[in-house]
């Protein structure tokens, strides 16, 4: 039975909290902690993240003036109670589902999401710009960002750090940590620094004070190190001033009252601004706060006891695959390092870090580093194994050619989520990895069908001599019709399902299931490709002579993808023959379960029969 709640149903928008009297906002907070655990019990979705973040929600919407003022949440899966207080509160049991609301902010959503924001560390650098842009126009916009300790991880937060302080860019940026040791600091002593140092008293006896030492050169030195030293002692923060800004914190983020306070300070303080946060992830849900990685992100769930609803299956993904590969090969060849940026739990391998902790390396949100980390194995004689998502491959584009292809280095890829991957949306799409990768020399790609084959890709491309990359999608896996595990797959080797005449059906990786259905009402040769690069050209000249159309399918964009390889290669032979390439269309792909975003891109069986009758007819 749904809850009634005293103050939230009366707050639409931001301006609404504002009458809200501030005696009353722990209530507050505590309503909408309730309502968030309520709505994404029943519709799923990010949640310990977003429990962490409320007070410091509340209390921008507090302070500030959304959206003249901007607000930047990264990576922005923390942003569900901003959605709530910006008038999306009814529409928040659709979060995640076709039709219904983003998980990330989104610009074309509400005019409160200054950016659309899914991947992380990017805030910083987009609140700078913003800052310049605001500057020129000399209009007085506040510029906020938000950045979670992971995402600080990121190199490209750091490069923003560093060129918003030498330009003394006008933002606030505030870490919220709830992962740093340094969570004892916060407590009185903390709390009554953070205020005195943000209040107008203070700042102006620094600015003063500043101005009078300018004459005096040599003690202003002096006193400007004895300045450092003594924060250093009793902040953390001596890294950010080192950057250029003037650190505060750091604080607890759960009380909002503190929080109204020191915010209305740093709100007249001009330059670049770090407040350091200390909450904590799940915070008032004793499941969330005691398994943070389960209920990070959930399915629908019992709000008594945490648990999933429904039965729970048995079926492996792609991820379990790896899982089971990974550490089976790590047993036997001790030169192998499993590497990955900051995705322990969603590419498998928590038990191989485990099970082999020296050989484990979780390097944080650092893609670019993560990719040549790996080549400096390579080169000393290690056989490093990186398992990414599809979509934050992207971030490391140069190091695949700079680092591993042109010096021809031993890597393996292991790329988990490619192609649809539904629910997060077009931010986390792996709709780009072929034709990427497929662009660079040397490496060798490979699109499984199922299990066993799955398993056997990824051992053949840890046993080959330069750099190698296995896709495979977030879904469950299937045991295929062929293979037994651990067979050896000859490099660029076609497989043929099925002959039949006329029609050749080219299908990459799971999509070859989806093309079943053509394959029996058209009578059609149904082949599965396995490998992107390099393509079984001697199956293609030798299927051209009996097949008058092709037909490729592919998970992927349909620009420079797999399909536009077996285009190219009939093109350079000179071999004519009516062509024809599905794969995803050359669009952003909204949300949604991977079932209906097939659907709607033509890749589900009836899709693919319907789009071969008409290609031939």
């Amino acid at each position: 039975m749904k809850k009634e709640y005293k103050i939230l149903d009366k707050i639409n928008f931001p301006e609404d909290l504002k009458n809200v009297p501030d005696e009353d906002l722990p209530e507050f907070c505590g309503e909408l902690r309730n309502f968030l655990i309520e709505s994404v019990a029943q519709s799923g979705g990010h949640f310990g993240s977003n429990l962490g973040v409320v007070e410091l929600t509340v209390a921008l919407h507090y302070v500030f003036d959304a959206p003249k003022d901007i607000l930047l949440w990264d990576v922005g899966h923390q942003a569900y109670p901003h959605k709530i207080l910006t008038g999306r509160r009814d529409k928040i049991h659709t979060i995640r589902k076709r039709g219904g609301l983003a998980p990330f902010p989104k610009r074309e959503e509400s005019e409160y999401d200054a950016m659309s924001m899914g991947h992380s560390s990017t805030s910083v650098s987009a609140a700078i710009g913003m800052a310049v842009a605001n500057k020129n126009k000399k209009n007085h916009k506040q510029v906020i960002a938000v950045i979670g300790d992971g995402a600080l991880t990121g190199g490209m937060a750091f490069e923003a750090l560093n060129h918003a302080g030498d330009i003394k860019a006008d933002i606030l940026v505030i870490l919220n940590d709830n992962k740093m040791s340094i969570s004892p600091n916060v407590g009185g002593m903390n709390n009554y620094l953070t205020r005195l140092i943000s209040s107008p008293s203070y700042q102006s006896l620094h600015s003063k004070g500043r101005e009078f030492l300018e004459s005096l050169p040599s003690i202003q030195r002096f006193l400007r190190k004895a300045e450092k030293q003594a924060k250093g002692m009793i902040m953390p923060g001596t890294l950010f001033e080192e950057l250029g800004f003037r650190y505060y914190g750091p604080v607890d983020g759960h009380d909002v009252k503190m929080l109204i306070e020191v915010l209305e300070n740093l709100k007249k303080i001009r330059g670049p601004k770090f407040l350091h946060i200390i909450t904590k992830k799940g915070k008032g849900y004793t499941p969330a706060e005691n398994d943070e990685f389960s209920l990070h992100a959930v399915k629908p769930f019992d709000p008594c006891t945490g648990k999933k609803n429904g039965s729970t299956k048995n079926s492996k993904s792609y991820s379990d695959v790896f899982s089971d590969w990974v550490c089976d090969t790590a047993e036997k060849d001790y030169k192998l390092h499993a590497i990955t940026p900051a995705m322990c739990e969603g590419t498998g391998l928590k038990r191989f870090s485990k099970e082999f902790p020296k050989r484990y390396h979780d390097v944080g949100i650092a893609e670019q580093h993560a990719i040549t980390f790996a080549a400096g194995l390579s080169h000393e004689g290690k056989k490093p194994v990186v398992a990414i998502y599809s979509s934050f491959l992207q971030r490391s584009y140069d190091q695949l050619i700079h680092d591993i292809a042109i010096q021809n280095l031993n890597i393996l890829l292991a790329i988990d989520r490619a192609g649809i991957v539904g629910p997060d949306g077009a931010t986390h799409s792996g709709s780009f990895d072929l034709s990427f990768l497929r662009t660079i020399p040397k490496f060798v790609i490979m699109t499984p069908t199922g299990r066993n084959e799955c398993y056997s890709m990824l051992k053949t491309g840890y046993d080959h001599k330069g750099p190698a990359a296995v896709r495979y999608p977030r879904a469950n896996v299937k045991d295929e019709y062929s293979m037994t595990r651990n067979e050896a797959i000859e490099i660029g080797k076609a497989d043929v399902v099925c002959k039949g005449k006329d029609i050749a059906i080219l299908a990459f990786g799971p999509l070859v299931e989806n093309c079943r259905k053509a394959t029996d009402e058209l009578g059609a040769t149904l082949v599965n490709m396995r490998f992107v690069k390099p393509l079984d050209e001697e199956l293609l000249k030798n299927l051209a002579k009996t097949h008058k159309y092709f037909v490729t399918v592919e998970d992927n964009a349909i620009s420079g993808g797999a399909g536009s390889a077996v285009n190219e290669f009939f093109a350079r032979e000179k071999i004519k023959v009516f062509i024809k390439g599905l794969g995803l269309p050359d669009k952003f792909l909204d949300h949604g379960t991977r079932e209906e975003i097939l659907i709607e891109a033509g890749l589900d069986e009836e899709g693919i029969l319907k789009s071969i009758k008409s290609f031939i007819k």
